[in-house]
């Protein structure tokens, strides 16, 4: 960010869509929220004030009965002392988004303080991209700051259209912008081999587009979690009621010849731990992962995959890992994912650069206290897999 801000008014695009207790309404992670501190600090210490937008969740997809935006749920309003009590600042609301006490609270916010502006997404505008709206937006301040990569790949108003109305040197990416896209870039550009890409998560249509690029150019790919059946079964193995894409078995099939024609080894879990009921209560075996017998299903990967994946992370020197190997909310089946957590910070100790993506990934690092023993931490999910994929993300087009 090379801007001064000296008295200038910064609209900044932050991600502070953080999850609340749907009875207090408190935040219960407020992870997304310190990412963007850095940026919002310097703005403050440059001598500039703040006029903060973000979306709360989807509120026009769950409206009340009556069809009106259930306000109480997705006020950002919910965050205020939080961003005040950790900037150590004066923190103003506004209760709409756009508008003439939008404007007027803008234009009154004196220099060093913060305005959040009410859920972007109270405004039907807003995931339509539309101008009319993201020139009102545009009004708020002198220039634009986007600090939100978690919505980097949406052609949003506040993320993405706004831009239009900044000319170069008035709009520039923020701290934690930055970062997501200079850590991606070093797992994407030349990174230092063997580089290891760890992929989990329920369905292989989910990373099937990241799953084709990571053949093109890691070393290794090691694929846990649900998606692994729907590979065992197209190798003919028996997965008994484990997940399965059975429209996949082909396109598994094709990534499977593809890494062996390549020379990229593509590691699938030996053994699994199984259960005879969708349930932590579960009835509990390890069988071999091509062995299961019907009424039984995959829920995690057994001490054989863990040995074999980790002996793999441990020799890496870069690692993407995005996804988790079983389902790790139940305590039960969170082993896998955890032991893959530890692998990734050993190698990272030795001198890998490792970087973790995706909802339950970053959860087991946050869950283990290992957010520092890792080389970055992505807030991004689909935003980062897109950027890994090749896509180019609508927000960071719009600021060139």
């Amino acid at each position: 960010m090379d801007i001064n801000f000296k008295n200038k008014k910064a609209l900044v695009r932050v991600d502070f869509n953080v999850p609340l207790n749907s009875k207090t309404f408190k935040i219960t992670d407020d992870t997304r929220i310190r990412a963007a501190l850095p940026t919002l600090k310097k703005i403050l210490k440059d001598g500039g004030a703040a006029v903060v937008m973000s979306h709360l969740g989807r509120p026009l997809k769950k409206t009340k009965d009556d069809g009106s935006i259930d306000v109480e749920k997705f006020t950002l309003n919910h965050v205020v002392k939080h961003v005040a009590k950790l900037l150590k600042t004066k923190v103003h609301f506004c209760s709409e988004t756009v508008g003439k006490a939008a404007e007027k609270m803008a234009k009154q916010l004196p220099m060093g303080e913060v305005l959040i502006i009410e859920n972007t997404r109270f405004h039907k505008g807003e995931k339509k991209g539309d101008e009319a709206f993201a020139k009102q937006l545009a009004k708020l301040g002198d220039v634009f700051i986007n600090d939100a990569f978690g919505t980097a790949h949406r052609a949003h108003a506040s993320t993405t259209t706004v831009a239009k109305f900044f000319k170069k040197g008035e709009k520039s990416f923020g701290y934690l912008m930055q970062a997501e896209i200079k850590n991606a870039n070093k797992v994407l550009n030349n990174p230092d081999r063997p580089l290891t890409a760890i992929i989990g998560g329920a369905k292989v249509s989910d990373k099937m587009l990241l799953l084709e690029k990571l053949i093109d150019f890691a070393d290794n790919v090691i694929v846990g979690g649900g998606m692994a059946y729907t590979f065992m079964k197209a190798q003919g193995g028996n997965i008994g009621n484990s997940l399965v894409e059975d429209d996949r078995l082909k396109l598994a099939n094709k990534l499977i010849i593809k890494a062996k024609k390549r020379g990229v080894k593509l590691l699938l879990p030996k053994d699994s731990v199984i259960a005879d009921n969708f349930s932590n209560d579960a009835n509990i075996e390890t069988k071999y992962s091509k062995r299961i017998r019907k009424g039984w299903m995959g829920l995690d990967i057994g001490e054989k995959a863990v040995a074999d994946f980790s002996k793999v992370i441990k020799n890496s020197k870069t690692i993407l890992w995005n996804g988790p190997m079983g389902v790790f909310e139940m305590s039960n089946f969170a082993n896998g994912t955890k032991s893959i957590a530890t692998a990734v910070a050993a190698a990272t100790k030795k001198g890998a650069f490792s970087l973790v993506g995706g909802g339950d990934s970053v959860a087991a690092v946050t869950q283990m206290k290992l957010n520092d023993d890792v080389s970055y931490v992505s807030t991004g999910g689909g935003a980062m897999l897109e950027f890994l994929e090749g896509k180019e993300l609508p927000a960071i087009a719009a600021m060139s």
